[in-house]
């Protein structure tokens, strides 16, 4: 029998609806419910449980994707499989960031939760914790999400729904696996490796930039530029974004550059990717040396940054590497 290690970080699936309060993380409570379910996880795998922190995800930044990085690497060997039951607000953020910070995998890394806390009679935390444990005894050798019945690759998926059980899709990429009476898993698996690499460093010094009608230039002037390496600008459609009279954006981005900051193009649309060539702005940011996001998810561009800004000082050795598919986050 395959061995998982179960590894907690917090999130819904942890949290306790008493009558009257709002709900909150509760460890004992939590620590309960699990070793309840012990006994039917067992019949699937051989579980080992840890707590590594025990947060919220919307607390969960690099300090904890490290973290979960180094143990992993460390564990990696003990164990055939990861389980690891994480926050759905972040969790493609960190389902990204260790897809790049645990590279040339041969073994699953899958992260789950809920949209309800288990400790509700109605949750969703139980089915979602048995397809994940299963999944993570497979020849999957990605960084996965499992939610409501289907398996996606982490740096493809991004959060859809706040209420709904299908809390997760994957637009530009197909499921990895759907699970109904069988598991179907799909073509576009990863192969697996044999030299996992570990790395942990992160880099915060990048900004995100959400377009809208009417934004003030005047506003941007206050941003501290020497803070910043890399600006990602969330784009309309295939990457637009205002060019014209006092809302123009150009001088903006012409001041950024001045600044050696890369400028990333993404899209606020999901599906489909980002084609600067198509209309006047994306060509006027292309000729001032902006790169497309493609068909990445904001979770995906914005971790794969923070991952080569930490390896790289050099602009052009940073713009080539972001180019790249890297571990499956974009479509070539």
């Amino acid at each position: 029998m395959k061995k998982i290690l179960l590894i907690q970080t917090g999130g819904t699936i942890a949290m306790d609806i008493s009558e009257g309060q709002q709900p909150k993380l509760n460890s004992e409570k939590w620590a309960e419910l699990m070793y309840q379910a012990i006994p039917e996880l067992s019949e699937i795998a051989e579980i080992h449980i840890e707590r590594l922190f025990f947060e919220d995800s919307s607390d969960i930044n690099k300090k904890h994707w490290g973290q979960l990085a180094e143990f992993i690497y460390d564990q990696y060997s003990n164990y055939d499989g990861f389980v690891i039951l994480h926050g759905t607000d972040t969790m493609a953020y960190t389902a990204s960031a260790l897809s790049f910070a645990l590279q040339d995998l041969n073994k699953p890394i899958i992260l789950t939760g809920s949209q309800v806390p288990m400790s509700n009679i109605r949750s969703d935390a139980r089915r979602n914790l048995v397809n994940a444990v299963e999944m993570a005894t497979m020849a999957l050798p990605e960084v996965a999400i499992c939610f409501n019945d289907f398996v996606y690759r982490g740096n493809r998926a991004t959060k859809i729904s706040i209420g709904d059980f299908d809390a997760f899709a994957s637009p530009n990429f197909p499921p990895l696996a759907e699970i109904g009476l069988n598991i179907e898993m799909s073509d576009y698996v990863r192969p697996s490796q044999k030299n996992l690499q570990l790395e942990t460093n992160f880099s915060d010094d990048l900004f995100l930039l959400k377009i809208y009608p009417n934004l003030a230039p005047s506003f941007l002037e206050q941003i501290d530029l020497t803070k910043i390496r890399a600006l990602v600008i969330e784009a309309f459609g295939s990457g637009n974004f205002p060019i014209h009279g006092e809302q123009s954006l150009l001088p903006f981005f012409k001041k950024c550059i001045d600044h050696n900051i890369l400028l990333v193009i993404g899209s606020q649309a999901a599906y489909d990717a980002v084609e600067l060539s198509n209309y006047e702005s994306g060509n006027k940011a292309d000729k001032m040396g902006a790169l497309s996001a493609k068909d990445m998810t904001t979770e995906a561009t914005l971790t794969k940054l923070m991952y080569l800004l930490a390896k790289h000082t050099d602009n052009d050795n940073l713009a080539a590497a972001f180019n790249k598919n890297l571990v499956g986050e974009l479509t070539e």
